[in-house]
């Protein structure tokens, strides 16, 4: 070791300086600058989402007068909501077509993923094709079936019926078939959503698998029961989460197609607060109802969260 090199290096028992960290308005504006990019969209969610949804849990408290004032009812509104038969029934039609939704969609969209996956440049227009229920408008959607669902011979599901020897049904316009035709259209339009899902799913899953599965002998059943299946774990866990979440908040497929009948066959959580206090003036029952399903979302989704922390 030169001299020179004796002075500058530090001795054992000496310390190195440390580095001198950035200042600290350097930190603050780094830290800024993603909330001042998301400050109009916060803005937005804070006047049109966050507030009405405060002013919906104190109404439920509350017997809603307009020009008159309010009154406070306590729980009444809870009590009024809970104990009738209407009520009653819009959980139950509500939580069939969750469940049928939730699963109609998972398999159908499994299904075509399976079928669809892969890196053919011709591939994508198939896609494409097939995602277009998702991002139609439901009023286009509803009219659609609407004329689909036609109940007389002439129309069109009819007209394939009668090539079976089936029908004619009268689809919407039965208190039997009602509930299970407006399932069908929420098949039919969540499945695609779904099936973008699984296609990101199936390019997680280990390829060596497939081919240690294949050169094994395994059939293309055993090989998607066994390899696939498992690896789309997690997938599931996020859209079962996702599916009944949206199968619990429909509102608009009821409304724009049946609007709750006939006789109340297809009436739904959500149709019958908007009639409650839409069409009945009885806003803080129907605020109750919004709050009690509000609470039911937030219990699922907390325990998907916990469920797939311990998983891990």
């Amino acid at each position: 070791m030169t001299a020179t090199e004796a002075r500058t290096s530090p001795g054992p028992g000496t310390r190195r300086p440390l580095r001198a960290g950035p200042p600290a308005k350097a930190r603050l504006r780094r830290a800024a600058t993603p909330w001042l990019f998301l400050a109009p969209a916060l803005l937005l969610f804070l006047y049109f989402k966050f507030i009405p949804m405060v002013q919906a849990v104190r109404m439920s408290f509350e017997e809603v007068r307009p020009f008159l004032g309010n009154t406070y009812v306590g729980g009444a509104n809870y009590a009024e909501i809970a104990g009738s038969s209407d009520f009653g029934a819009a959980v139950w039609h509500t939580v069939v077509l969750a469940m049928a939704t939730t699963a109609g969609s998972i398999v159908l969209g499994l299904a075509l993923a399976l079928l669809l996956e892969g890196q053919t440049r011709s591939l994508w227009f198939v896609r494409s094709a097939i995602f277009l229920p998702v991002v139609t408008a439901m009023a286009v959607v509803a009219e659609v079936w609407r004329v689909m669902y036609y109940p007389a011979e002439g129309g069109a599901l009819n007209s394939v019926l009668s090539v079976f020897g089936l029908g004619p049904s009268e689809f919407l316009n039965s208190p039997d078939s009602s509930l299970a035709s407006i399932a069908f259209v929420g098949v039919w339009r969540g499945a695609p959503y779904d099936m973008m899902i699984f296609l990101a799913g199936l390019a997680g899953v280990d390829r060596v698998l497939y081919e240690a599965s294949a050169v094994d002998g395994a059939s293309r059943f055993r090989r998607i029961w066994h390899v696939t299946l498992p690896g789309l774990r997690p997938v599931f866990a996020i859209l079962l989460t996702l599916a009944a979440i949206r199968g619990l908040r429909i509102f608009t497929e009821v409304f724009l197609l049946t609007n709750g009948g006939p006789d109340g066959s297809t009436e739904v959580l959500l149709t019958l607060t908007y009639k409650l206090g839409l069409e009945r003036n009885e806003l803080g029952v129907a605020a109750a109802g919004t709050v009690l399903l509000f609470l039911v979302l937030l219990v699922l989704t907390v325990a998907s969260r916990l469920r797939r922390r311990e998983a891990r």
